[in-house]
């Protein structure tokens, strides 16, 4: 049997890549000199000067005027530079790969048996392979929540979003060659144990926009309807046992936490990642911000001081718009949302189901979560911006084989 000459690097990315590094560091990024010399080879372009044009700017503010810890600086900038080398070799890998299908076919089919093992583990001693154990929320705590080799629960769930989309898609528009039975436990089971709210709501948040968005086209294919109805009654159905026999349980405590402002997680990755980015702003400059890398030096006092930690910890900001805001100021906020905003245009990204799924996505996630080199949510904004799969066209919907049911 052929193997694609990519599926080796997709295995990597998805689930090993921060497998036995620091938090922030995976290998995908370190193979940036690797990933660089194919670049070159097949596109034939420089394309790491552009982006230090780009970052020119701010390089020069920081290093000259605003003052940094020029080591640490360093090591940032060329880390952050090595994660867009990988955003450059994956935005390749799409040109070059004629159908990524069959890569995500065989994603989705490890991601399940890994799971199985998960749930396996989750019985013994050695959960703690797979599963992440954390303070849920207020009341909750030492709560099991599946990972993978991620860092944590939400990475795993965000690294699974485009395949989440892609064969969600696929049974929607009856495209899917995998039996509805088993397509719809590898979507659903991943969510489940990952319990990363987030990902789940921002999800539902992006096929519910993209429905709207094309009522005439999506709204007379009966499956859809369908998935309308029976999630809507399996919501209702769950409610209402949770709220007649189980109310006290782990979802309904973290929702009421979430809306009473007591869910530590989900407020610092919106509320307290802001204050936070704002206090250290204040010590630098509010328009260029502090710096790559001078966060976790300028904020480790600032975060200890506002959580009262009195624990060793890396100062960070867990949520990428505000950690973009502390670490470029207003510019960068400017040239992130610029950005996202002219691609979305200029490559007409409405046009296509999937890229809109994405996109809407990852515009709402940008505010609630992620970091600034993380991995998962560049694949994700490439995917939006680039037209890998235009069976998902919205008027030209390319024909498959028969569904499987």
């Amino acid at each position: 049997m052929k193997i694609n000459k990519f599926l080796p690097a997709a295995l990597l990315y998805f689930f090993i890549n921060p497998l036995g590094l620091p938090f922030g560091l995976s290998w995908m990024v370190l193979l940036a000199p690797l990933l660089y010399a194919w670049i070159l080879l097949k596109r034939k372009q420089e394309v790491v000067l552009p982006f230090l044009v780009v970052l020119f700017p701010f390089i020069f503010v920081h290093t000259v005027f605003t003052g940094v810890d020029l080591k640490v600086y360093g090591v940032s900038l060329i880390y952050f530079t090595m994660v867009y080398i990988f955003c450059q070799a994956f935005y390749t890998f799409l040109k070059e790969c004629r159908d990524p299908e069959p890569i995500f076919q065989k994603i989705l089919v490890i991601n399940l048996i890994f799971c199985v093992v998960g749930i396996v583990l989750y019985f013994t001693p050695w959960d703690y392979f797979l599963w992440s154990v954390q303070n849920l929320t207020s009341g909750i705590d030492n709560y099991r929540r599946f990972s993978l080799f991620t860092y944590e629960p939400s990475i795993y769930a965000t690294i699974f979003v485009p395949v989440l989309f892609f064969y969600t898609l696929q049974y929607f528009l009856r495209q899917n060659k995998i039996r509805t039975t088993w397509l719809l436990l590898m979507l659903i089971l991943p969510l489940v144990l990952s319990f990363s709210i987030g990902v789940i709501g921002g999800g539902l948040l992006a096929l519910g926009i993209t429905v709207l968005v094309y009522p005439r086209q999506l709204l007379v294919k009966r499956r859809v309807v369908n998935a309308i109805i029976s999630t809507g009654a399996m919501v209702l159905s769950v409610l209402f046992v949770l709220v007649f026999f189980f109310r006290s349980n782990t979802l309904f405590i973290r929702i009421a936490n979430i809306f009473a402002g007591s869910d530590t997680s989900a407020r610092g990755r919106t509320a307290d990642s802001y204050i936070l980015a704002k206090k250290i702003l204040e010590e630098k400059n509010e328009w260029w911000g502090v710096g790559l890398g001078q966060v976790k030096l300028i904020g480790h006092d600032i975060v200890a001081g506002y959580y009262l930690y009195v624990r060793d910890f890396t100062a960070t900001i867990p949520n990428v718009m505000a950690d973009t805001w502390a670490v470029f100021g207003w510019w960068g906020i400017i040239l992130r949302l610029g950005t996202e905003i002219s691609l979305f245009f200029y490559t007409k990204v409405w046009t296509n189901y999937y890229r809109l799924m994405l996109f809407i996505f990852m515009f709402i996630y940008q505010f609630t979560g992620s970091f600034l080199t993380n991995l998962a949510e560049y694949v994700i904004w490439i995917l939006a911006f680039t037209n890998a799969f235009p069976q998902f066209d919205a008027k030209t919907g390319k024909k498959v084989s028969p569904v499987l049911m």
